[in-house]
């Protein structure tokens, strides 16, 4: 029995030789593996929009208040981005897996990226009183949290 798909956008059905629309596993099966993919791309498409400009406001503040500027704003940028890097990790390994994503872990991950964000700026605080300008650390710090402005301006949001 021939089956061949109905249209491009239903890829999931085909009909069969009587003209009969009929699931086929084959194509609904490959679905959610390009989902995934999409999924993972847009993922990693954020981490790297994120990483560009906490670099970007790292040499502008380097320019600016010089290499404690550009230190001080590399720890803005690694509060938020490293948390975030180990979740999207997280996150990607979950994708690949077979397991269903739950929304507790989803939530716990959240909390933790929020908790490991205030434990870095704590210790920036604590440690770095002597050297540490806190205007660039908020410049880098605003300017990771925003990285997804990057791909809104070059339209490639996931």
């Amino acid at each position: 029995m021939a089956r061949k798909p109905i249209s491009m956008l239903d890829s999931a059905c085909v009909q069969n030789d009587a003209g009969v629309s009929v699931a086929s596993e084959t194509n609904m099966n490959r679905q959610p593996s390009r989902r995934r993919s999409g999924q993972a791309h847009g993922i990693l498409r954020v981490l790297m929009a994120q990483g560009v400009t906490g670099l970007l406001a790292v040499l502008v503040s380097w320019w600016a208040a010089g290499a404690a500027g550009a230190v001080s704003a590399f720890v803005g940028v690694a509060a938020y981005f490293v948390p975030n890097a180990l979740f999207a990790m997280h996150l990607l390994v979950g994708l690949a897996g077979s397991g269903r994503a739950s929304p507790l872990v989803f939530f716990a991950g959240e909390a933790f990226k929020l908790a490991a964000a205030i434990a870095i700026l704590w210790l920036a605080g604590w440690y770095g009183r002597d050297w540490l300008v806190w205007p660039a650390l908020l410049f880098g710090l605003l300017c990771v949290l925003k990285g997804y402005v990057l791909l809104l301006a070059l339209r490639r949001m996931p």
